[in-house]
């Protein structure tokens, strides 16, 4: 994991909890001080969540109450992670500005009570943070326990409808299109008469039917989260030391965020990684998630991870993740023993340099009363505790020993926000429309698995990342390429998938990849577009699978158990001149291959007609890397 970024706290690994000590009547600050030493952590978060704290009145600050925690964390080698508390606005400010609450649907704002009800885009509101932010940082940057900067929180919680924002959406589509009569033809708009002949006419995204003017709408969406997240850190960084890094923790599910344009503002990528524990961390189970904001199985946990490393392709900090049960008053799954260990050494072999956990002590009120912290209700130190505690013996052991350490990548994975929010509009299975649909993620997730599970390494590569690389390098670093589900694809984008196979790459396609172009128009081509000559098969149906079927090898290079099944997709593969890998067991859909391989100049094209199962997943990832990296050293890898 090389310290790319040029403000990262010094070498070894951090390790700390969220703590928030103005959240208790008692003052503990000694003991739980301490009790965190004791604990081997080296680093809290604090001071992010209490913008009325920090601002009880217009205009009048209470600053010195964090400064004893500081002390005493610097006298102890406690580091500081201080935040901006922008994400929760104070009582005074919604009742003196209502103007600032954000729309969820144009006219209807948010009702205050939560957190994230305030539109930050909001002149009104960016005043105001503006004033609270310079406040605080400017009172403690020079303060030696603190290491660097979390501005906002989980940033990307809602999608604005106000009228300004409306208007900026306008504007921006100008710059772009320059006149009606182009994006009247760039989204089809004589489709059901809604052609414009002036922009005043533009409708409002509520009632929207338009799957082009709802891409446009996600990712303008996305871009008013970057913006707002990059001007906190211009404003941080007139105030932040040389050796003082900025960040934000983001919650990889938003709806309103594109990580990886995101994290350019940020000196290093932090990300909230909450998953099922128990049962849900059994590699043999099967079971729903908790929550759209959690991922269940360890191929689910490696993929928070993963996503983490991509954002910049580097190092990343974990600045919450579970410590006791995470969740409702309904939701009570605490870890079984050693889970905690399992977990955090996960995330570290996926790029993690810092484990925080949320939070240290269980609070005794609030609609977060049962999530769970390092200490239960009672503040005694109990059985998670001892586990944490285990934890950092193990990294103090460990020491600076992981520096310079980089995640092995066997398989690289194409990740596309544009095609999550396109597939969330249009997604190919029922059930999944909307901004908490996961079809794009289902896709990518299958054969992520299949990597996790053979004891392969994955590496998720954004699609401007792999630009980057170019095609020869990408074919060198990458010699297994995965691009499924990426729905959405430019033209450039299909030609460097092709120049990657032509360098000597093993392109691997799964469904849907490519069938839009960058503007969720399905393209009027053979499909898979711009790579049917090369991968040797087309189709031009597919069907939805109400129940999984079973697949079976052909050709006897496939290595397929009697368990492997299609679940979900078919498309219906014709073949050219390709070599059939695998089959269904079926009536119908046995006339079509379910996965087919051909060598194309000095690489190759493999496609895979449906979402795999584990079994036949792991059959693939088997099959296209046979030597997994590492396997000498690990005495082999898993087959």
């Amino acid at each position: 994991m090389t310290r790319t970024a040029p403000h990262l706290p010094a070498p070894g690994f951090l390790f700390g909890v969220a703590y928030y000590p103005e959240y208790h009547h008692l003052h503990r600050l000694e003991t739980d001080l301490g009790l965190m030493r004791d604990a081997g952590m080296n680093v809290i978060r604090v001071g992010e969540s209490v913008w009325s704290t920090w601002e009880p009145a217009d205009g009048r600050f209470e600053l010195e109450w964090l400064a004893p925690v500081l002390d005493a964390a610097h006298e102890r080698g406690i580091r500081v992670i201080l935040g901006t508390p922008t994400y929760a606005v104070p009582p005074w400010l919604q009742i003196a500005h209502p103007e600032i609450a954000a729309e969820r649907r144009t006219g209807e704002p948010i009702p205050w009570g939560a957190r994230q009800e305030a539109d930050f885009s909001h002149p009104v509101f960016r005043e105001y943070a503006e004033r609270v932010i310079r406040a605080v940082i400017g009172r403690y940057a020079d303060h030696p326990a603190v290491i660097g900067y979390q501005v906002d929180n989980e940033p990307g919680n809602e999608l604005f409808h106000g009228d300004h924002v409306f208007a900026e959406f306008v504007r921006r589509l100008r710059a772009r299109y320059g006149d009606v009569e182009t994006l009247n033809r760039e989204w089809g708009l004589v489709y059901w008469s809604h052609r414009l002949t002036d922009w005043s006419e533009l409708w409002r995204p509520d009632g929207n039917t338009f799957p082009q003017y709802d891409l446009a709408w996600r990712r303008f969406q996305a871009e008013l989260t970057s913006e707002f997240i990059a001007w906190q850190a211009e404003i941080v960084r007139e105030y932040a030391r040389d050796d003082q890094f900025v960040t934000t923790c983001l919650q990889y599910g938003r709806p309103a965020l594109d990580d990886e344009r995101l994290a350019t503002s940020l000196d290093v990528v932090a990300g909230n990684p909450y998953y099922g524990m128990q049962d849900r961390l059994d590699p043999a189970a099967e079971a729903a998630q908790l929550s759209h904001w959690t991922t269940t199985g360890v191929a689910g946990l490696i993929r928070q991870g993963d996503r983490m490393y991509a954002s910049k392709q580097g190092p990343f900090l974990v600045t919450e993740t579970n410590a006791q049960s995470i969740g409702h008053s309904d939701v009570n799954f605490p870890p079984y023993p050693g889970q905690l260990a399992q977990s955090a050494f996960t995330l570290i072999s996926r790029g993690a340099t810092m484990i925080e956990y949320w939070h240290w002590h269980t609070l005794p009120f609030g609609i977060e009363t049962y999530w769970g912290g390092v200490l239960p209700h009672s503040l005694v130190p109990g059985r998670v505790y001892d586990e944490i505690a285990g934890i950092g013996a193990d990294l103090a052991a460990i020491g600076d020993a992981l520096d310079g350490y980089e995640p092995d990548a066997d398989v690289a994975i194409l990740w596309s926000n544009p095609s999550r929010y396109a597939l969330q509009n249009t997604p190919p299975f029922p059930g999944e429309r909307g901004i908490e649909g996961e079809s794009f993620e289902r896709i990518a997730d299958a054969f992520h698995r299949g990597v996790v599970e053979t004891g392969r390494q994955a590496r998720l590569l954004h699609l401007d990342q792999a630009a980057g690389l170019g095609a020869a390098e990408l074919a060198r670093r990458h010699p297994v390429l995965v691009a499924a589900g990426v729905y959405v694809l430019t033209d450039d984008e299909l030609a460097l998938l092709r120049d990657y196979v032509a360098a000597g790459g093993h392109l691997v396609l799964g469904p849907r990849t490519g069938y839009a172009d960058d503007e969720a128009r399905a393209r009027v081509e053979v499909a898979p577009p711009r790579l049917a000559d090369v991968a040797g098969v087309r189709y031009d149906e597919y069907s939805n699978l109400e129940a999984a079927i079973p697949v079976e090898a052909e050709g006897g290079v496939l290595d397929l158990d009697e368990a492997a099944r299609a679940t979900r997709w078919v498309d219906g593969l014709l073949v050219d001149d390709a070599d059939v890998l695998a089959r269904y067991v079926h009536p119908r859909f046995g006339d079509f291959p379910a996965a087919t391989t051909r060598a194309a100049g000095a690489g190759r094209v493999s496609v895979v007609g449906t979402v795999p199962d584990a079994a036949f997943a792991r059959a693939l990832a088997r099959w296209a890397v046979a030597e997994p990296a590492g396997a000498d050293a690990a005495g082999g890898g898993q087959n």
